[in-house]
């Protein structure tokens, strides 16, 4: 039995995650999208994994610079999450004037009040059906808003969940 694209879209409505704007700029110019299917995969060498859509002008242009910053959103930055999700219709370069931006190592946008961000550069690429996943190794990381919850995206909708309270392990 094929489980149906639908039913797959409606199982993963059901599953949390954080609200990432990915980010890129380079010879191919700078872009930037957002996404939840973000996760890490080691610690050694400090490794994300971002999942994009093939059919992503953005995403092209990330592949081609070779580098991303993943910027994860508070609870505050729905707006943000909007216009980079393409809800406003507005130009790239004009998605970068919400928000307040600078950069680190590789140049890619950092969002300055994210809760964290992770300045990366893609090591490899594989394509699954409409997506490519990235697997980008982290050059340096942004320790952002501290007070601030989390976005996530659960039910087809954006909640603010949790909130740091000291240093972790």
């Amino acid at each position: 039995m094929t489980v149906s694209r639908q039913e797959f879209r409606d199982a993963m409505a059901r599953l949390g995650a954080a609200v990432n704007v990915i980010t890129t700029a380079g010879p191919e110019g700078k872009g930037g999208f957002t996404a939840s299917a973000v996760c890490s995969v080691t610690d050694d060498p400090a490794t994300l994994l971002v999942c994009i859509n093939r059919s992503s002008n953005s995403g092209a242009v990330a592949k081609a610079n070779g580098i991303i910053c993943v910027n994860t959103l508070a609870a505050g930055h729905q707006e943000l999450a909007g216009v980079f999700a393409g809800a406003t219709k507005c130009s790239m370069e004009d998605r970068f004037l919400v928000g307040d931006w600078g950069t680190m190592v590789t140049g890619a946008p950092v969002l300055q009040d994210a809760v964290v961000a992770f300045d990366c550069k893609i090591t490899d690429m594989v394509d699954k059906g409409t997506h490519t996943v990235l697997f980008a190794e982290i050059q340096a990381i942004h320790q952002g808003n501290r007070e601030a919850q989390a976005l996530i995206y659960f039910a087809r909708d954006y909640h603010g969940v949790g909130q740091m309270v000291g240093e972790g392990g």
